[in-house]
C-alpha cells in the first residue's frame, strides 16, 4: 500500500497526516482555518488520495505558518508515499473549469521541485483568509513533494471560485500522475531514477 503518516512540530505548529494514494478521496481535515480546510477537502476528493491531516498553529498571528507547513508535511507524505515511483504514470494535467474561473494544471513527479504560478487573485481575501496563501501552499508542496507544478488561470472574477478551481486542476492532475500505469513496470525516466 502507498501510504505515509507524517509528523510535523516546530515553535510555530504541530501537524500530524496520514495519506493514502490509493484511496477514494476520503478526508478529515481539520486545521483551524475554515476556508484552507474546504480546500483541503477538494484537495482529497477529487484526487482520490485518503488524507487525513490535524494541524495547530499560531493563527493568533495569522494563517501564514499553518497553510505552508501543511504543504510542506503532505509534500513529504506525498514523496514518501510514492518511493521511487516505479510504476507510476508520472505526470498530469488538467483544465478545470468552475464557473467564472478556468483554471489549468500540468505537473511532473520529476523530484525537481519547481512552481509557476500564474494565478491572480481580484482580491485580497476570501472571507478572512489571505489569498496569497494559496500560493504558499504549493509552493510549500511542490518544493517538499519534488514537483514540477505549473498551475494558470485562463479566466477567473471570483476569488473562491479561483481559488478552488485552483486545488481541483492540482488534485485531477495529481490523481492521473501517481496513478499506475498498467503499461509501465520500472521508474518513468531514462535515467532509470527520479
Amino acid at each position: 500500500m502507498r501510504h505515509a503518516d507524517i509528523t510535523r512540530k516546530t515553535a510555530e505548529t504541530d501537524i500530524t497526516l496520514s495519506v493514502n494514494l490509493d484511496g477514494t478521496g476520503v478526508y478529515d481535515v481539520k486545521t483551524g482555518v475554515g476556508f484552507f480546510d474546504h480546500m483541503l477537502d477538494q484537495l482529497s476528493r477529487h484526487s482520490l488520495i485518503d488524507i487525513t491531516l490535524r494541524a495547530t498553529g499560531d493563527t493568533h498571528i495569522d494563517d501564514h505558518h499553518t497553510v505552508e507547513d501543511c504543504g510542506i508535511a503532505l509534500g513529504q507524505a506525498l514523496a514518501h508515499a510514492l518511493g521511487d515511483k516505479r510504476g507510476i504514470r508520472r505526470y498530469g494535467s488538467f483544465h478545470l473549469a468552475m464557473d467564472d474561473a478556468l483554471v489549468r494544471c500540468a505537473l511532473d513527479l520529476s523530484a525537481r521541485p519547481y512552481l509557476i504560478w500564474n494565478v491572480p487573485f481580484p482580491t485580497e481575501k476570501i472571507g478572512t483568509f489571505d489569498t496569497e496563501l494559496v500560493r504558499e501552499f504549493f509552493q510549500a508542496l511542490s518544493t517538499h513533494g519534488g514537483i514540477t507544478l505549473h498551475v494558470d488561470m485562463i479566466h477567473g472574477i471570483n476569488s473562491h471560485h479561483i481559488a478552488e478551481a485552483a486545488f481541483k486542476a492540482v488534485a485531477r492532475a495529481l490523481r492521473e500522475a501517481v496513478e499506475p500505469d498498467p503499461r509501465a513496470t520500472g521508474i518513468p525516466s531514462t535515467k532509470g531514477a527520479l
